[in-house]
């Protein structure tokens, strides 16, 4: 396959042809016109629909981007719609990375005496929906294997440490014994070993938020041993975030690990201090970050309004509390109470259940039709739902234009789009933000070179995560290749219709093989599982 006549970041007013050879960049050449000739009409108007590639792609007037990495995603059962692969290709991601906020479906010993895999699937049903293809535990290994050759992007993953913690000590508090660290340890070098590219931390979601210092240095040591990343949902954001941020600070002095902090934003103020005093304290430990060019946030809904009294991580448990008047008395009066500034920025992304129609409206307009006031309309669509309710929220000030932008131009920044898919009214992020990086900042506000692009959304990440063969097009790398109109490239979702797809990627190539072709996916599942370069295998400490 060769891809004609297209430009490169490093070199935008050459035109070059790509020569690609099984999943590698075979050579890159000036470009020859005479490629583009042999391109028949039924060739150029064909939409792809069967599994056969044109010889040559006729790439003139787009640049050839090294495929674009979302670095945060919640779509480890979603990655296998094909509505969601278009949401991906269509802005020309071509790897995303999983096992998220500390919660995913693996490692879930089938064995152990704590079913993980279900507890993730049950507890964070509205953010990663149900287990991929039926998953029901098992090591990171098998749960990559879910995605060697079944969609057509690849597929990087994270320990989940609060996956890890439960599978060892369940959901509940109290400091992890040594024989019990000992398991954790286990669990952790047997994922690195698998192949996971780092480990991630909810630090605000159970159980991680009952872990000490001693759990969190003792298996970050072992995730700095492999070069390789510790991605955290902070303890706290807004007012919270530069304590949240000194004590990742302290973690990464002890332990030596890189850290990356998880949809950041600001107030920018206080924020770029912050990161700085990160770098001084650790010394070494470098510190990244990623963000979504957006106002708005989304969570489960008993995250975002539920007290920290309620098990709020035990499905069963909560829904048992929320049974009684007693209880229901007691977070209405204590805790609801407090709340009403917040009830008229959300809006209800996934309701599964009999209050399904609630998706799209407002928490005020649903309650209204309820004619429930907002807190006891709130309780209802949580236990309706069975806590797997999901809202898009407005963010506070501090989350303001400015600190999105100068977030965005900050040497530590890559896009991470925290796309969830789950729901009849989710956030656009999944279907918009590295579309929308490059219409802003690319296009629009020049404030990106296209080689600035390349870092911001392709090429830091691959470094961080160590996917050495995916970080630029260059001779002997993966041929991952997004074919970009910048003159034209958009996002197109928005909040009232967020499943929109983006413009401008029409063409796209996974590991050599074209999987998007004229905008229509071409049935070709190229995806493979992502796995650091390592050199050697881990022991236990």
């Amino acid at each position: 396959m060769i891809v004609s006549g297209v430009r490169l970041p490093a070199h935008d007013s050459q035109l070059v042809d790509i020569h690609v050879e099984g999943d590698r960049i075979a050579a890159i050449t000036e470009h020859d016109p005479r490629l583009l000739a042999q391109i028949s009409t039924s060739e150029t108007d064909a939409l792809g629909a069967s599994n056969t590639a044109p010889a040559v792609i006729d790439g003139r007037g787009r640049v050839a981007f090294p495929g674009f990495i979302d670095t945060h995603v919640h779509a480890e059962g979603a990655l296998f719609d094909e509505d969601v692969q278009l949401a991906l290709l269509r802005q020309g991601i071509t790897s995303v990375i999983l096992g998220q906020d500390g919660v995913s479906f693996a490692p879930s010993p089938v064995d152990g005496a704590f079913d993980a895999a279900a507890w993730s699937g049950d507890y964070f049903a509205a953010i990663n929906g149900p287990a991929p293809r039926g998953f029901a535990g098992g090591s990171v290994a098998d749960f990559l294997a879910l995605y060697d050759g079944s969609t057509p992007v690849n597929v990087g993953y994270l320990i989940p440490h609060g996956t890890v913690r439960y599978a060892v000590k369940g959901g509940g508090p109290g400091v992890a014994t040594d024989a019990e660290l000992a398991q954790m340890s286990a669990l952790v070098t047997d994922a690195l070993n698998d192949g996971a590219c780092g480990m991630s931390t909810g630090l605000e979601y159970t159980p991680a938020k009952f872990s000490d210092v001693r759990e969190l240095e003792t298996l970050l040591t072992l995730v700095a041993q492999a070069n390789l990343p510790h991605v955290s949902h902070m303890r706290g954001y807004e007012a919270a975030a530069v304590g949240a941020l000194e004590e990742l600070a302290a973690l990464a002095s002890v332990s030596g690990v890189h850290t990356h902090v998880s949809h950041l934003h600001g107030p920018v103020s206080e924020i770029a201090p912050a990161l700085d005093g990160f770098e001084a304290a650790t010394g070494g430990p470098g510190i990244t970050f990623d963000t979504y060019p957006y106002l708005r946030g989304c969570t489960i809904l008993s995250m975002l309004a539920l007290p920290s009294w309620l098990p709020v991580a035990d499905v069963e448990a909560t829904l048992a509390e929320l049974a009684r008047p007693a209880v229901r008395t007691r977070l209405l009066e204590e805790h609801l109470s407090g709340l009403t500034d917040l009830w008229p920025r959300v809006t209800l992304a996934a309701v599964p259940g009999e209050l399904a129609w609630a998706e799209g409206m407002t928490l005020l307009a649903a309650a209204e039709r309820l004619e429930l006031g907002p807190a006891e309309a709130l309780i209802e669509i949580l236990v309706a739902s069975r806590l797997r309710a999901s809202a898009v929220f407005a963010q506070p000030p501090t989350n303001s234009p400015a600190s999105v932008e100068a977030l965005a131009m900050d040497h530590r920044h890559v896009a991470g789009s925290d796309a969830i898919y789950q729901g009849g009214a989710p956030h656009p992020r999944g279907w918009g933000t590295i579309a929308s990086y490059l219409k802003t900042y690319v296009r629009e506000k020049g404030a990106w070179s296209l080689e600035d692009a390349v870092e911001h959304l392709t090429a830091r990440s691959a470094r961080m995560y160590r996917f050495l063969d995916h970080d630029q097009i260059a001779v002997g790398k993966i041929a991952d290749i997004a074919l970009v109109d910048v003159d034209t490239v958009t996002d197109r979702a928005t909040y009232e219709s967020p499943r929109e797809e983006a413009e401008g990627v029409d063409d796209v190539i996974v590991r050599g093989q074209l999987v998007l072709r004229n905008g229509a996916l071409t049935g070709v599942l190229a995806g493979r599982p992502l796995t650091p370069h390592q050199a050697t295998k881990l022991e236990t400490l």
